[in-house]
């Protein structure tokens, strides 16, 4: 025990110096990005910084798994270096026996990460768009899904409309159950609309069933509403701009996603981006083992048998081959064509299972 905590100590300082490193470097990019991006006479040094700090968590939470790689491979090689994994050996603990520490840690940091990191990945990703949009200058997300349906808003500077809908078509090309209320430029409402329908045609939408009540200077909106079998009302949403509104997966905390999901598919939209994402969230712990093993796997040998430099070359390529292999399963996963529970688990088990393999291989063979 005392010897498999001194092996995870040093992974989690491995880890921490790797860490470290890379969100330093992130961080500088950013910040030339961000000065790069934007017109120097909106944002200087401090706004860059600041933006750089929302947009570096997500950056790092994406490559957590190289991470995690490169600090196996950090402690493997300090190892071997220094001897200390004969001497283990010579002690009567095999490979894999050392590994346990290490993997354990992998498999607590994982779990934290998606319990912890990921939240703060998301609000830091909301943040950072809202930041983002304002010094552009553009529009924020112009649909939000609640328990109450779909909320949209459309219009400029002459005036806004609110839209609601009970629930939509999955390609958000119709509407079912809505309300429109239009504002003027002050906020004040002038009318408001109820349809059984609509559909969204280039430039307009074209509603089914439609009464409209006077809301401004109108004394009794209801005696003075009329009813419209037919209403075109001009509109500047595009079915792409409103696919585009969606919250990424990414966006949504961990512990928010299921009841996010739900409420998705309870407005008549696919979720299967979204189911696909929450799998390979929950199955990131069993990749970041994976990973690791793969690591350990090629830099547990002691250094004077050389062939040091291409050992650490092949388990960085066998790692990012396995990295790219978890990418296109999430990429089929979501096209629909595996399922998301293969998309998600397929990669890091088949990981576990190789790198197993080798290392019986290699140590204990």
């Amino acid at each position: 025990m005392t010897l498999d905590l001194y092996f995870a100590r040093r992974f989690l300082k491995a880890f921490g110096l790797v860490f470290g490193a890379f969100l330093g470097f992130l961080v500088l990019l950013e910040i030339v990005d961000q000065i790069r991006r934007f017109d120097t006479s909106e944002i200087g040094l401090p706004e860059a910084l600041e933006l750089a700090l929302l947009a570096a968590p997500e950056t790092l939470y994406r490559i957590l798994p190289l991470i995690v790689l490169l600090s196996t491979l950090v402690l493997c090689l300090g190892l071997a270096r220094s001897s200390e994994l004969v001497i283990a050996r010579a002690a009567g603990r095999s490979g894999l026996m050392s590994l346990a520490g290490p993997v354990v840690t992998v498999a607590l940091l994982g779990a934290v990460a998606v319990a912890a990191f990921n939240p703060i990945v998301a609000a830091t990703s909301l943040r950072y768009d809202e930041r983002a949009a304002r010094f552009a200058g553009a529009e924020a997300s112009v649909l939000s899904v609640s328990d109450e349906g779909l909320w949209m808003r459309q219009g400029g500077a002459e005036g806004q409309t609110v839209i609601r809908a009970g629930r939509a078509s999955r390609d958000g090309s119709r509407l079912y159950g809505l309300t429109f209320i239009e504002f003027d430029a002050s906020g004040v409402p002038l009318r408001r609309i109820e349809a059984a329908e609509a559909r969204l045609v280039p430039g307009a939408w074209e509603l089914a069933g439609a009464k409209v009540w006077p809301l401004a200077g109108a004394g009794n909106p209801e005696a003075e509403s009329v009813t419209h079998e037919t209403l075109r009302l001009p509109s500047d949403l595009t079915i792409e701009r409103i696919r585009d509104s969606f919250a990424t997966p990414s966006a949504v905390p961990i512990w928010k996603l299921q009841a996010f999901i739900s409420q998705l598919e309870a407005a008549g939209f696919s979720a299967r981006q979204h189911r696909v994402w929450l799998q390979m969230e929950l199955a990131l712990p069993a990749f970041l083992v994976a990973m690791s093993l793969i690591g350990a796997g090629f830099t547990m040998r002691h250094a004077r048998f050389g062939k040091t430099g291409q050992m650490v070359v092949l388990a960085i390529a066998l790692g990012f081959g396995l990295y790219f292999l978890r990418n296109l399963a999430q990429v089929l996963g979501e096209n629909g064509q595996i399922p998301p529970l293969f998309a998600a688990w397929s990669p890091p088990l088949a990981g576990i299972l190789a790198s197993l393999g080798l290392l019986l291989h290699l140590e204990d063979g």
